[in-house]
């Protein structure tokens, strides 16, 4: 192992205090982290043109790379690294690389590693975007490979949504990769890099537009709670769920929530301020409403038995259930202690 500051020492070797300027400043090797300046940024502090920076940043690498390549040890990990992308399907995610190097480059940051792939060639970085996260790979065939496969691994899931939010996302991407065994040892690298997959609070892993696995609205969070938790909750407990789950950044206000509550027709208002969804048979209506179909469905029921089948899609407090129940315009008690619809 050699630390990283003597790599750094040796690539810089024998450059004019300008190239080591714009080396150091363009790939921040003076952080730990974040970006480096921009061509513009140190233009503007040397007093130089954007592309006479340009100029002295591509002198300085070359140098930089004669450098790396002359010291035997420095290359030999370097190539080390290079290797272990090769063998992860040239492309593979920045900070699993990073963590790699550390095996051989003590103390390395992820700026320092950007430079050294660049500087020796032996390999580059995709600093990210929207889609992926940040990568090195080793060629732009790696590269293209890496983006075909999430392609083609997304667009198979979104036609087996249904099955992999039951929890089939590691069979489904068993039987995908029979299709393609010689991807089966670069598919894990490949799919690191991709933000188009993720785990869900909930352990459930899909694609990042599905609202069942990143949820971007109030609306959206209440039903996968409601789904996850698959019993009628207080729409404040709802907004309570929502933030334990933490699914963003953003806080779920009570009123906020209770108003989607009632604007979806997928929730059903099934006691005060209790709500079930519908897909799993709860129904909204009043207490008097919910006992009237119960004992239209079944004929004639004793109390105890009103009160357990009202509350199987409604929910109701016991003592609510029996006060309605002895409402005479709308229910009748027969002889046998049972209760029936009274006629009109």
């Amino acid at each position: 192992m050699a630390p990283i500051s003597k790599t750094i020492n040796t690539a810089l070797a024998n450059l004019t205090p300008r190239q080591k300027d714009v080396l150091v400043g363009r790939f921040g090797l003076n952080k730990k982290e974040g970006k480096g300046e921009t061509l513009a940024a140190i233009g503007e502090r040397m007093d130089v043109t954007r592309e006479r920076i340009r100029q002295i940043e591509c002198a300085g690498i070359s140098l930089a790379k004669e450098n790396l390549l002359k010291d035997g040890d420095v290359a030999a990990s370097l190539k080390k690294i290079g290797e272990h992308i090769t063998k992860n399907g040239g492309a593979m995610k920045k900070d699993a690389v990073v963590q790699y190097a550390t095996v051989f480059l003590t103390d390395a940051t992820g700026n320092q590693i950007d430079f050294l792939g660049e500087a020796s060639g032996f390999f580059n970085l995709f600093s990210g975007d929207n889609d992926y996260f940040p990568f090195y790979y080793i060629t732009r065939k790696d590269m293209k490979a890496a983006f075909a496969f999430v392609d083609s691994w997304t667009n198979y899931l979104r036609s087996r949504k249904e099955k992999v939010l039951s929890g089939s996302y590691d069979a489904t991407l068993a039987g995908f990769l029979k299709m393609k065994p010689a991807l089966s040892t670069a598919a894990e690298s490949y799919l690191a890099i991709s933000k188009s997959i993720k785990k869900s609070p909930y352990g459930d892993v899909g694609l990042r537009e599905w609202p069942e696995i990143n949820p971007a609205t109030i609306r959206d969070k209440v039903y996968l709670v409601m789904k996850k938790k698959k019993e009628p909750l207080h729409f404040e407990a709802i907004a309570d769920h929502i933030n334990k789950a933490r699914f963003d950044d953003h806080k779920a206000l009570t009123p906020t929530v209770h108003n989607e509550l009632i604007k979806d027709d997928r929730f059903a208002l099934i006691g005060r301020g209790m709500y079930g969804l519908r897909e799993y048979g709860y129904e909204t209506g009043t207490a008097c409403q919910a006992i009237a179909k119960v004992l239209k469905k079944k004929g004639p029921l004793h109390s105890s038995d009103v009160v357990s089948h009202v509350n199987q899609k409604y929910s109701f407090r016991q003592n609510t259930i029996l006060i309605n129940l002895q409402n005479k315009k709308f229910f009748e008690r027969l002889s046998d202690g049972t209760y029936c619809v009274r006629e009109s």
